[in-house]
Protein backbone atom coordinates (compact mmCIF):
# COMPACT_ATOMS: atom_id res chain seq x y z
CA UNK A 1 0.00 0.00 0.00
CA UNK A 2 1.10 3.23 -1.08
CA UNK A 3 0.66 6.36 1.16
CA UNK A 4 1.58 10.07 0.46
CA UNK A 5 0.96 13.13 2.57
CA UNK A 6 -0.54 15.47 0.49
CA UNK A 7 -0.70 18.49 3.15
CA UNK A 8 -0.93 18.62 6.48
CA UNK A 9 -4.23 17.56 6.71
CA UNK A 10 -4.84 15.21 3.87
CA UNK A 11 -3.75 11.79 3.35
CA UNK A 12 -4.00 9.39 0.32
CA UNK A 13 -3.58 5.45 0.65
CA UNK A 14 -3.14 3.28 -2.74
CA UNK A 15 -4.92 0.32 -2.07
CA UNK A 16 -4.42 -3.00 -3.75
CA UNK A 17 -6.66 -6.32 -4.78
CA UNK A 18 -8.29 -8.37 -2.39
CA UNK A 19 -7.77 -10.18 -0.08
CA UNK A 20 -4.64 -7.60 0.47
CA UNK A 21 -7.07 -4.79 0.54
CA UNK A 22 -9.00 -5.83 3.45
CA UNK A 23 -5.58 -5.82 5.49
CA UNK A 24 -4.47 -2.43 4.07
CA UNK A 25 -8.29 -0.98 5.11
CA UNK A 26 -7.20 -1.89 8.72
CA UNK A 27 -3.75 -0.11 8.31
CA UNK A 28 -5.67 3.01 7.06
CA UNK A 29 -7.74 2.87 9.91
CA UNK A 30 -5.13 2.34 12.89
CA UNK A 31 -2.79 5.30 10.66
CA UNK A 32 -5.88 7.54 10.95
CA UNK A 33 -6.67 6.94 14.28
CA UNK A 34 -3.27 8.52 14.87
CA UNK A 35 -3.96 11.65 12.52
CA UNK A 36 -7.56 12.09 13.31
CA UNK A 37 -6.60 15.52 12.00
CA UNK A 38 -6.67 14.66 8.48
CA UNK A 39 -8.87 14.09 5.50
CA UNK A 40 -8.17 10.52 3.68
CA UNK A 41 -8.47 9.56 -0.14
CA UNK A 42 -8.63 6.27 -0.61
CA UNK A 43 -6.93 5.56 -4.65
CA UNK A 44 -9.60 2.50 -5.99
CA UNK A 45 -7.68 2.32 -9.47
CA UNK A 46 -6.16 -1.86 -8.35
CA UNK A 47 -9.07 -2.78 -6.68
CA UNK A 48 -11.43 -4.42 -9.14
CA UNK A 49 -14.00 -6.35 -6.38
CA UNK A 50 -14.58 -5.49 -2.97
CA UNK A 51 -15.63 -8.14 -0.40
CA UNK A 52 -18.37 -7.40 2.70
CA UNK A 53 -15.55 -7.75 5.23
CA UNK A 54 -13.90 -4.38 3.40
CA UNK A 55 -17.06 -2.59 2.63
CA UNK A 56 -17.53 -2.69 6.77
CA UNK A 57 -14.42 -1.10 7.50
CA UNK A 58 -14.80 1.42 4.66
CA UNK A 59 -18.23 2.14 6.91
CA UNK A 60 -16.32 2.72 9.99
CA UNK A 61 -13.57 4.32 8.73
CA UNK A 62 -15.95 6.48 7.09
CA UNK A 63 -18.16 7.27 10.08
CA UNK A 64 -14.95 7.49 12.26
CA UNK A 65 -13.78 10.28 10.10
CA UNK A 66 -17.06 12.02 10.12
CA UNK A 67 -17.18 12.04 14.00
CA UNK A 68 -14.22 14.26 13.45
CA UNK A 69 -15.29 16.44 10.89
CA UNK A 70 -13.46 15.22 8.05
CA UNK A 71 -14.26 13.49 4.43
CA UNK A 72 -13.08 10.42 3.40
CA UNK A 73 -12.91 10.49 -0.28
CA UNK A 74 -12.81 7.44 -3.17
CA UNK A 75 -11.63 7.44 -6.65
CA UNK A 76 -10.62 5.41 -9.30
CA UNK A 77 -13.68 2.64 -8.49
CA UNK A 78 -13.65 0.22 -11.58
CA UNK A 79 -16.68 -0.61 -12.61
CA UNK A 80 -17.49 -4.56 -10.82
CA UNK A 81 -16.84 -1.97 -7.59
CA UNK A 82 -18.88 0.70 -8.53
CA UNK A 83 -22.01 -1.70 -9.22
CA UNK A 84 -21.27 -2.81 -5.94
CA UNK A 85 -22.00 0.71 -4.62
CA UNK A 86 -24.86 0.59 -5.96
CA UNK A 87 -26.25 -2.67 -5.49
CA UNK A 88 -25.69 -2.33 -1.87
CA UNK A 89 -26.70 1.50 -2.09
CA UNK A 90 -23.32 2.65 -0.78
CA UNK A 91 -22.85 5.17 -3.89
CA UNK A 92 -24.83 7.36 -2.23
CA UNK A 93 -23.31 7.24 1.34
CA UNK A 94 -19.62 7.29 -0.17
CA UNK A 95 -18.18 10.61 -1.16
CA UNK A 96 -17.11 9.29 -5.02
CA UNK A 97 -14.91 11.15 -7.00
CA UNK A 98 -13.45 10.25 -10.44
CA UNK A 99 -9.45 10.85 -9.96
CA UNK A 100 -7.31 12.52 -7.41
CA UNK A 101 -7.92 16.10 -8.77
CA UNK A 102 -11.44 16.11 -8.29
CA UNK A 103 -11.13 14.78 -4.58
CA UNK A 104 -8.94 17.44 -3.54
CA UNK A 105 -11.01 19.81 -4.66
CA UNK A 106 -13.94 18.14 -2.88
CA UNK A 107 -11.71 18.85 0.36
CA UNK A 108 -10.55 22.13 -0.63
CA UNK A 109 -13.88 22.87 -1.40
CA UNK A 110 -14.98 22.68 2.48
CA UNK A 111 -11.97 24.37 3.73
CA UNK A 112 -12.84 27.73 5.96
CA UNK A 113 -12.08 30.44 4.32
CA UNK A 114 -8.88 32.04 5.63
CA UNK A 115 -9.70 35.07 8.07
CA UNK A 116 -8.56 38.77 7.26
Amino acid sequence: MKVENLASDIITFELQREPQMNGELQAVFDITAEHSDCNVILDFTYVDIITSSSLTKLLKLRQTLLASGRHLILYGIHPFTKSAFEVTGLNGVFELAADKPAALAIIRSTWPAPTT
